[in-house]
């Protein structure tokens, strides 16, 4: 009797029960809902079963379509031929804005035309029982229509192909009128003035306009800068570089600094005088971003004010490289660092700066030698990407780096990746790990290859344990691409090298090609980046230079061997992406120091 009357009440509710989909709590809860809202939203109960109760779409609006006959349109996005699309676009955009804007709204694509009914117009919906349809198909001038229903992961795939996604929170920003108002000098800073610029909702979207912005444009970096009492600045790093991207006026820089904070987890709004670090996690374009959030007081020109620095580091899973021959690798330092990663023990180093890419170098590294046979464990502080196959171990105030280093032997690992080596507790474990049967990746600050040796030498890491525990050093730098759109052959080729102060004998026959700047590239002539490496593998030789140190490593012999090995330095294996068209000679001199 139960089930004839649910039947009668809603079909698709009475569906979904029998189908084990949703039980009978959820289906009276959402009844219920649906009868109070009948006179205002008129939402169905599947409507209401996505938006209330956070059921997946495509699981719930298939078993509709089913139900009420829609046919299901079966495509591959990303196989669509480019006419296709562009016959789509034009459909779209032929009734103008507001049309446009009611496809958008109601995640709807005018797909095509019916090939054997003429004027046949055949909508693709996300939600096939959407009461504007009807509407939608006379604003498209559309005769007679068909709607199919499309699942939304497809219809995500194919609107990102069909138009530039816009930034909601940068054009809610533009449609704002509200007047930021500047705080009157006092003697300490006032948290419910603070509070009132808080809340106003264009510095909310502000904040979100540019996490948003950052991981569509491919920024590494988002750096918030105060500038004086009233004045805040937004810079991106874009391939290695920081441009200006927004300059907020008539605010408290504490008051955005508060809604980063706000918006981070670990952070304390109201804690001004210390570094802290926490994360963000948002849904961007279908894909989950993570953010790293770091907070620093830095010294200001008012007294009133408490200035921070805030640096937010973009991680984009969809950035990791699993493939070694996307790294740049090249000759001799590809040959020695994959036969060195191919050994069953031993250390594998990469070293250089922030942000030069080690990691990335690493983890696909990484990715070439985990199987399921291997128990691989990473110690890292922090975890920036989940990788794979690996377990990652979990810093926190109950278990630090160093004590998760200190216990990583007992838990029985093949493959260990440590983060970073920060002092000589982490370098010695690290190194008596390699040493004793492990195959161990791990990073390390200094300039080049040489100098590396010679910084774990002062660390206080016996030479003997240096020269038969490591199989080889990387040293990494990231310079900019020539944009492919914009860049230009080099004329005068003579004069171009002789300015650079190069030799020109060893240029001869080469195409060179310098930066020039256009709208894709930001008018910067570069666009995206490339790595360049030094590759010093642990060959006998360099392993005797290294036993016999005295006092000091001697990093020229190093150097000297490392050559007459076939390794190239940073800045040969910059010219060397030059010569291929790379990038510029400029770039690479700038990124690199003499040999």
């Amino acid at each position: 009797m139960l089930d004839s009357q649910l039947e009668m009440a809603d079909k698709i509710g009475y569906l979904l029960l029998k189908k084990g989909i949703i039980d009978s709590n959820i289906l009276e809860q959402a009844l219920k809902i649906k009868e109070a809202d009948q006179l205002q939203k008129k939402r169905n109960l599947a409507q209401i079963l996505v938006e209330e109760f956070g059921f997946e779409h495509d699981v719930i609006f298939r078993e509709v379509a089913i139900l009420y006959a829609f046919k299901e349109l079966n495509i591959k996005p990303e196989e669509l031929p480019e006419e296709r699309i562009n016959e789509i676009k034009n459909i779209m955009t032929k009734q103008g804005d507001e049309v446009k804007r009611l496809l958008l709204e109601h995640r709807v694509i005018p797909f095509k035309y019916d090939e054997k009914i003429k004027d046949k117009l055949i909508l693709a919906a996300v939600d096939p029982t959407d009461r504007n349809l009807p509407k939608i198909a006379y604003a498209l001038n559309a005769k007679k229509y068909e709607i199919n229903y499309l699942r939304k992961k497809d219809y995500d795939k194919l609107i990102n192909m069909l138009i530039t996604s816009e930034n909601e929170y940068l054009k809610m920003i533009q449609e704002a009128e509200e007047e930021f108002q500047v705080a009157h000098d006092e003697a300490s800073i006032d948290e419910e003035e603070l509070d009132a610029e808080i809340n106003k909702s264009a510095l909310i979207n502000l904040v979100e306009a540019a996490l948003v912005e950052g991981v569509r444009k491919g920024v590494s970096d988002i750096h918030i800068i105060p500038k004086s009492a009233t004045r805040t600045e937004i810079h991106f790093r874009i391939d290695g570089k920081l441009q200006l991207w927004h300059v907020q006026e008539n605010t408290m820089p504490e008051a955005v600094m508060a809604v980063v904070k706000d918006r981070s987890k670990g952070l304390d709004r109201f804690e001004r005088e210390k570094a802290q670090d926490g994360f963000i996690q948002r849904e961007i374009d279908g894909h989950i971003i993570r953010f790293r959030v770091s907070v620093l007081p830095t010294v200001g020109t008012e007294l009133r004010n408490k200035f921070e620095s805030i640096v937010i580091r973009i991680l984009d899973d969809r950035k990791v490289i699993r493939d070694l021959s996307k790294l740049g690798l090249t000759g001799y330092a590809r040959t020695a660092f994959e036969k060195a990663i191919k050994q069953p023990q031993g250390m594998v180093i990469l070293t250089g700066p922030t942000g030069s890419g080690k990691s990335t170098t690493l983890i696909a590294a990484l990715y070439q030698v985990i199987d399921p046979t291997k128990n691989v464990l990473t110690v890292e502080d922090p975890v920036e990407y989940v990788i794979e196959g690996a377990r990652q171990l979990k810093i926190g105030y109950k278990m630090n780096f160093e004590q998760a280093i200190r216990s990583i032997l007992r838990h029985d690992p093949d493959i260990v990746l440590v983060g970073e080596m920060r002092d000589k507790e982490t370098a010695e474990t690290a190194i008596k790990l390699a040493n004793t049967g492990h195959l161990t990746f791990s990073t390390l600050h200094t300039n080049d290859a040489p100098s590396a040796v010679a910084r774990l030498y002062k660390m206080g890491i016996e030479p003997f344990l240096i020269a038969y525990a490591i199989n080889i050093i990387v040293a990494q730098r990231l310079i900019r691409r020539l944009c492919e759109s914009c860049k230009r052959k080099v004329d005068n080729i003579e004069e171009h090298i002789k300015s650079s102060g190069l030799n020109l004998d060893e240029w001869q026959g080469y195409e060179i090609y310098e930066a020039v700047g256009c709208e894709k590239c930001n008018n910067t002539g570069y666009k995206g980046r490339l790595a360049i490496h030094e590759a010093l593998y642990f060959t006998k030789e360099i392993r005797k230079i290294i036993v016999s140190s005295g006092e000091e490593v001697d990093e020229e012999a190093i150097r000297n061997q490392a050559r007459k090995d076939g390794t190239k330095s940073l800045r040969e294996s910059g010219f060397e992406k030059v010569r291929l068209g790379l990038t510029s000679i400029q770039e690479v001199i700038g990124a690199t120091m003499e040999d």
